[in-house]
């Protein structure tokens, strides 16, 4: 059971059908697919899913922040046309798409001279444009020979073509996918940057937070630990997951991290 993956509705390098067919030669039963902002790729993965014989969860990685820090909020088995939900990622999406100007024009201006057709010539159809794909379009250029690269020389915070844009509070995101019915689960708290405490996790299940994701790559076994031990003590529901970009992020193949079966019937309890 994966319960976190990315199509090229987002930022992923596979469709949602071929995701979907990834995880069912991955020797999954279970996969989610939370593509960044947008439930988009849901009707093609459910239609690959009766076909491989996997079993999709519908979800979403929402953009949300604290105390100015990104921080990615998972969300599961919700309605989409919550009419509160759908306003809101309407307004991240609009946040992304007038990002992305500022980020070529910062870039052209350092010498990395790029167009937002070079961006949309990376980025596959249909999917919500974000950083990954300016980096896949400095790739294209020449300019960094990966992903990886482009975000720790020039996309990441400091970087020359970075520029901040909106997240939902994550209190509020809490909320809002609370309110439509879905369960949430805080992605990778303790990765690259840890932007969460416990006690802001204690503060967030009494809103009605589901769950922490506790095994992921970017976290350290001590990390894993602590975490399991914190979801413990708050009842919060423990996940495992790849977070899966396809060939767009290394070390996170299919399965490298799976929730237990105990723990995903927690998260379907929880949400109503």
């Amino acid at each position: 059971m994966d319960l976190h993956t990315h199509s090229t509705r987002s930022d992923g390098t596979a469709s949602p059908a071929e995701l979907v067919a990834q995880a069912a030669e991955a020797g999954l039963s279970v996969v989610a697919l939370t593509d960044h902002d947008t439930t988009a790729g849901w009707d093609e993965a459910a239609a690959a899913a009766e076909r491989h014989g996997v079993e999709l969860v519908r979800g979403i990685e929402m953009s949300t922040e604290l105390r100015g820090r990104s921080v990615h909020l998972l969300g599961y088995l919700f309605d989409p046309d919550h009419p509160p939900l759908v306003a809101e990622l309407e307004r991240i999406l609009a946040g992304r798409e007038g990002r992305l100007p500022a980020m070529v024009a910062r870039l052209t201006d350092a010498g990395y001279e790029l167009t937002e057709a070079d961006v949309l010539a990376a980025a596959p159809s249909g999917a919500v444009l974000g950083r990954p794909h300016v980096a896949d379009a400095l790739v294209a250029r020449g300019y960094v020979g990966h992903r990886d690269e482009a975000f720790a020389t020039l996309l990441g915070p400091g970087g020359v073509g970075y520029v901040p844009r909106y997240g939902t509070p994550l209190e509020d995101a809490v909320r809002i996918l609370t309110e439509a019915g879905g369960a949430t689960v805080v992605a990778h708290p303790w990765g690259r940057a840890r932007a969460l405490q416990p006690d802001d996790l204690a503060r967030l299940s009494v809103l009605g937070l589901a769950g922490v994701e506790v095994d992921h790559q970017d976290h350290t076994p001590e990390q894993r630990a602590e975490l399991g031990s914190l979801a413990r003590s708050m009842d919060l529901v423990a996940t495992g997951s790849s977070d899966f970009h396809g060939t767009g992020k290394t070390d996170h193949e299919l399965g490298v991290n799976t929730t237990d079966p105990a723990e995903y019937a927690r998260l379907r309890e929880r949400a109503r």
